[in-house]
């Protein structure tokens, strides 16, 4: 496996965990109001760090992440909030932040800036080849 399919897993949880906020209006429905926000990378770039994808070591590192009215990471905001006890995985996931897009927070449908939490799952595939299933 390469650090490319790597990363596609880590990338994979990072968008199941923003797209399962956003909740899609009922049918005939209008849309919420109220929205945090949501990740607009298909694949963000967070790279696994190759000793530790070598070495098999998995982790969740959970950002403090804040963006602005236009969804841009705002910079020197980033702090982590829940370490994976790798330090490693840690890094990965704060040096990949400033390169993730985002649509803005919506309250009353007008984007404002917002803090959230983001989950970063690292997890190399399974031993028979494909994702172990890991979500959020």
């Amino acid at each position: 496996m390469t650090r490319r399919l790597a990363a596609l897993l880590v990338v994979l949880g990072l968008a199941a965990a923003c797209r399962a906020e956003r909740r899609d209006p009922a049918p005939g429905g209008e849309p919420p109001r109220d929205q945090p926000p949501v990740a607009l990378d298909p694949v963000p770039p967070v790279d696994y760090p190759p000793a530790l994808f070598t070495q098999r070591v998995a982790g969740r590192v959970v950002l403090r992440l804040f963006v602005d009215t236009a969804g841009a990471i705002v910079p020197d905001s980033t702090r982590v909030e829940e370490p994976s006890g790798v330090a490693a995985l840690d890094s990965a996931a704060l040096a990949a932040a400033p390169r993730l897009r985002f649509a803005p927070a919506l309250r009353d449908g007008r984007p404002v800036a917002s803090p959230f939490l983001q989950p970063f799952d690292f997890r190399p595939p399974a031993e028979n080849g494909g994702a172990n299933g890991a979500t959020p």
